[in-house]
This record gives C-alpha cells, sequence and structure tokens, in this order.
C-alpha cells in the first residue's frame, strides 16, 4: 500500500539531500496492487468540484479548484499565519471516484517540505492525499535569511512543522467538504525529511494522524545535519583527502570481516553496532594508484568513530561499517549541511567550508543544537499523547545509511522506551525495524512499512514482522528492534521463512 511519495527523477535529484535516495528511495515508492478496501459504503462526492472555492477556513485562500487528468478534483490554496507575511502553499487531491474513506498526508526530502507531484500515488490508490511546500519554493536553505539577511523565523517554523500541520488541516477539511464526511483514518507517509515531518506531527500534533510510516527519518536534525560536515573536517585538518577508491575499500573491507558474524555469509552487516573492524589492516595494500596508509586508515577510523569535540568528548555518531562514506567525504561537500551553516548558523550565504577548523566544527554544532533543537530537532520521546490518541507508528532505517547516521534513529527509539516505560510499554504503538545493508532508503521493504500501519491501526493486528525483497529473489524478515533474525541453520539462506526472531547477546 506504499504510493510514490518522491517526485520524479529529475527533480529527485535536484532535492538530492536526504532523498539523494536514488535507487534506495525508489524502494519507498512501489506501489500495492489491490488498493485498500473503502471503508463507506457511499463515498461519492456530494458536490461539484469547483464549488470548493466557496470553502472557508482561517487564514486559508483557496486559489485555484480544477478537475485533474486522473480524475482528480485538485486544490490549491495558501495559508497564512497573521501577522507574519508567509506563504504556505497547500496541494489536496480528492479523487471523484473510488475514494477509499481515508486522508494521506505526504512529506518531502532535504529542505523541501513536499509537493503536487507526490499525489498522484495515493490518488491512484483511493485517498484524498495533501502535500505542501512549507512555505517556500526550492530546495536550498536559503529560506533561512529575509530579505535583510536576519533569520526568518516565520519561514523556519512553517517548514519545521507548521506547514505539514497546516496541510493536515486544510485537507481533511477539504475532504469533509467534498464527500460530505471526515475521512475515516488518516496516515502520514514519508522518508528522510518526510520521516522527520511524520515524526514531529507525532510530537507536536498527535491527532493529526492514526498511523504513520516513517522511513530513514531525518530526527535530530539539528546533530546530524552539522555531524555531516565530519568527515570533510577530519580530511582538512589532516591535510589528507582520501580518495573514492579508498572509502569504498574500506566499507567492502569492513563487511568481508564483519559479514559471517550473524552466521550467514551474504554481503551484509546485520548489526553494525558489533563490528569493530579497524581499517589499519589496509595499510600498505595498493588501492587505485596509489598506496593505502596510515593516514589513510586514521582519517577513515576517525569518520566512522564520529565527531568528537576537542577534548576528545562525544558529539554525534559516526557512519556505520558497511555505509557508503564516499557521499560525505567525498571532494564536494554536500549541500544540505554547507546550506545549513551559511544560512541557519552563520548567516552568511557566502560562507566556505576551507575556513571550518576542528574547534569552529564544535563551536557550530553546540549553536545547532542548542538554537534549533525546540524547532528541528523532533527528537522528544515523550509520545504519551500520540499513544493515548491511539496512533502506531512504524520507524525503518537503513543500516548501511551513508547520509543520516542510523544510531541516531537507534538513540531516539531507546529514549523512546526509556520514557515510556520500557519495550514492552512501547511495542503496542512503536515499532522500529532496521534494515541490514540498506543505504538511504528501506532497500526492499516497499509497500511493507504502509500495508502493516494500516492493518495495526484498523485491525488492531501489530507488525510482528516485514519483509525485505532483495535482489535475486532474496527475503529476509525485519524484526521489532532489538530483535533481530537469526538463521535456523537449514535451507536456503535467501529465503525468510528460514530465519526466527531471537535477541541479541548483550
Amino acid at each position: 500500500m506504499n504510493r510514490p511519495t518522491l517526485p520524479p527523477a529529475q527533480y529527485r535529484i535536484g532535492i538530492a539531500i536526504l532523498v539523494a535516495a536514488l535507487p534506495a528511495a525508489a524502494a519507498f515508492a512501489q506501489i500495492a496492487e489491490t488498493p485498500p478496501k473503502p471503508v463507506f459504503s457511499d463515498s461519492a462526492p456530494v458536490c461539484p468540484c469547483e464549488t470548493l472555492t466557496n470553502v472557508a477556513l482561517p487564514n486559508t485562500t483557496i486559489d485555484s479548484v480544477v478537475t485533474n487528468a486522473d480524475g482528480s478534483c485538485r486544490i490549491t490554496a495558501t495559508v497564512t499565519h497573521p501577522p507574519s507575511g508567509d506563504r504556505v502553499k497547500i496541494f489536496i487531491a480528492l479523487p471523484m471516484k473510488g475514494w477509499n474513506g481515508r486522508f494521506e498526508g505526504t512529506g518531502g526530502g532535504g529542505f523541501s517540505g513536499g509537493g503536487p507531484f507526490g499525489l498522484r500515488g495515493p490518488v491512484r490508490q483511493g485517498f484524498a492525499a495533501g502535500a505542501t511546500d512549507t512555505g517556500h519554493e526550492g530546495m536550498n536553505g536559503s529560506f533561512g535569511l529575509d530579505a535583510n539577511g536576519r533569520l526568518n523565523w516565520q519561514g523556519i517554523e512553517d517548514n519545521a512543522y507548521l506547514g505539514i500541520h497546516d496541510m493536515t488541516v486544510v485537507g481533511k477539511a477539504l475532504t469533509k467538504a467534498f464527500y460530505g464526511k471526515a475521512p475515516r483514518y488518516s496516515y502520514f507517509v514519508g522518508f528522510s525529511t518526510g520521516g522527520r515531518q511524520g515524526l514531529m506531527e507525532a510530537q507536536r500534533y498527535p491527532e493529526d494522524y492514526d498511523g504513520i510510516v516513517s522511513g530513514c527519518p531525518a530526527i535530530n536534525w539539528h546533530k546530524f545535519v552539522v555531524a555531516s560536515l565530519w568527515p570533510q573536517v577530519v580530511m582538512a585538518s589532516s591535510s589528507n583527502r582520501v580518495s573514492t577508491a579508498k572509502l569504498r575499500a574500506a566499507t567492502a573491507a569492513a563487511i568481508a570481516a564483519c559479514d559471517a558474524m550473524d552466521g550467514v555469509t551474504d554481503g551484509l552487516i546485520d548489526d553494525p553496532s558489533r563490528c569493530s573492524y579497524g581499517p589499519e589492516a589496509l595499510v600498505g595494500t595498493q588501492v587505485g594508484d596509489s598506496k593505502f596508509t596510515e593516514a589513510d586508515a586514521d582519517v577513515i577510523r576517525k569518520i566512522w568513530e564520529g565527531p568528537r569535540a576537542q577534548d576528545g568528548s562525544f558529539l554525534w555518531y559516526g557512519l556505520s561499517r558497511g555505509a557508503d562514506l564516499s557521499m560525505l567525504a567525498g571532494a564536494r561537500p554536500f549541500s544540505i549541511p554547507m546550506d545549513w551553516v551559511r544560512y541557519f548558523l552563520v548567516q552568511d550565504p557566502k560562507w566556505d567550508i576551507s575556513s571550518l577548523t576542528p574547534a569552529e566544527f564544535e563551536r557550530l554544532f553546540r549553536q545547532a543544537a542548542e538554537e534549533y533543537g525546540a524547532v528541528f530537532g523532533t527528537d522528544n520521546p515523550d509520545l504519551s499523547r500520540f499513544r493515548d490518541h491511539g496512533g502506531k507508528v512504524i520507524i525503518m532505517h537503513g543500516q548501511a545509511d551513508q547520509l543520516i547516521m542510523t544510531e541516531g534513529t537507534i538513540d531516539y527509539y531507546k529514549r523512546v522506551m526509556q520514557q515510556m516505560g520500557g519495550r514492552e510499554k512501547v511495542l503496542p504503538f512503536a515499532r522500529l525495524f532496521l534494515i541490514p545493508g540498506a543505504g538511504h532508503g528501506n532497500g526492499g521493504v516497499g509497500n511493507g512499512g504502509t500495508d502493516a500501519v494500516v492493518r495495526w491501526v484498523e485491525e488492531g493486528v501489530a507488525p510482528e514482522k516485514l519483509i525485505n525483497r532483495g535482489q535475486n529473489g532474496r527475503t529476509r524478515p525485519l524484526f521489532p528492534y532489538p530483535a533481530v533474525a537469526k538463521y535456523k541453520g537449514t535451507g536456503s539462506t535467501d529465503d525468510a521463512d528460514n530465519f526466527v526472531s531471537t535477541m541479541p547477546a548483550n
């Protein structure tokens, strides 16, 4: 039941952010073969599409209403927050026929809040659906500053959390006006920034959605985005820019060293936290046209270790062994953290990373955490209001995410368990599924997360496992964290049926 929520390929590449989810994110966008069953016996519109221009909503202007080629009523609206002069664009699609009685909110990627490109898939499945630009066009972070070069706090709040809530309120109101009844169930499906947006809804507006699928979520934004520059800092401070070939050689060596730790040799590290492979084993070997040096090993070790303060204390997690290091440690710094520093921290669009020393990195890291934690952090572990509303959330994250540190998501879920009374108290409403070997995307879970959350919400059947479908027909079960899949010892290791759930040894 997972519909496309990502933009067309050419736009997706532009967003490159946390949606630089290339082939992996495409797996998120698979379409279910069978649409969900309607929840109402009569779901026909009670008014013509064009009459929705007359719907009056607080601080909202209906800009246009048209009948789309896909057979949906498409509404574009603008929401403002007086006395601010902001303009949050809302895009709503309502099926003219076959409404399934549900509303689906969709998210964005990087600094992009989303857009109408994400509505086609939900409409094909019979959903009333919504999207928003969260107050700005474009995919960079320039909206963080106003025309006078000062922080644009209204625009920042719109992008961080208000825009998605606005879209949800407007979308549900227009759905009710068009069909004469409110949606029976509401879901939010998002990945990367969209995953963050979904969890933000659970934390700030727990009654907006009954079910949420949060994939590779960009939570801990106030920490991990600056942390994304750590590889650049390490290489600059050591005057050693490690080649892509050496970075990939280290990843391949780590996978080879830790592959069989789970009892199955399959080219994956099932639990990178248990892998302690050190890149010094490569010193002296020929990689491409040069030899792997001790200096190379030191850089890669520090990237895996993650950002540290000047006194050596922990700041944030590093990329996992098994993740492709070349995205964040490549010759060109990743655009998202660059924009974050330029527009949100130093407030200088011309800021150049060449000036970034380890000391300055630490200062910027602490500034971002202090200044934006409450706005962008999305790391509040108290989900009691969402739980009490009856909400269900499925979080998924690839163990080899090359853009968002997976350990940050694990850390958040651990804090949720601590806050909410332990794993057994959390499992009834929130489950985390880790995907071995998957980069920034779900690696092949496809429709599973969304199908599962719908069944969980509407039938009360909690997901005991999801199935990850890999290349060449391989399937593997994913179990709710911290449970992991263990090979039974017989049968094909490419068949999910030959694995069972087990708790990892401490």
